[in-house]
């Protein structure tokens, strides 16, 4: 099994990158713009990067014309090379501050 190389979370502005497309293409470039941002920013190639449909669902919510302004996303990189992100929660955060506590 790979072992985990780096794990962060990004909030990705998709707001300034949409404007500057028609509405009924938004949600499909919002898309497009995460992979290349994930992969601009965990060095790798795009096909080595796997969406979870968590995010999916959060970009086409309220349709095409509308995605959201903008997206936390947690993002993690493997030795091998692939990246998997999902829609960040915050639960992992609430646990490392109950361990700091207890």
């Amino acid at each position: 099994m790979a072992k985990v190389e780096v794990e962060r979370v990004y909030s990705i502005r998709l707001k300034h990158k949409l404007k500057r497309y028609p509405r009924w293409l938004r949600a499909v470039k919002a898309m497009r713009y995460i992979r290349r941002f994930l992969s601009r920013h965990m060095k790798v190639s795009e096909e080595n990067i796997k969406i979870d449909p968590s995010i999916n669902l959060k970009v086409w919510e309220r349709g095409i014309q509308k995605p959201p302004a903008k997206i936390r996303i947690r993002a993690v990189k493997f030795d091998d090379g692939i990246v998997e992100a999902e829609l960040y929660t915050g639960e992992v955060k609430e646990e490392k501050k109950e361990e700091v506590k207890g």
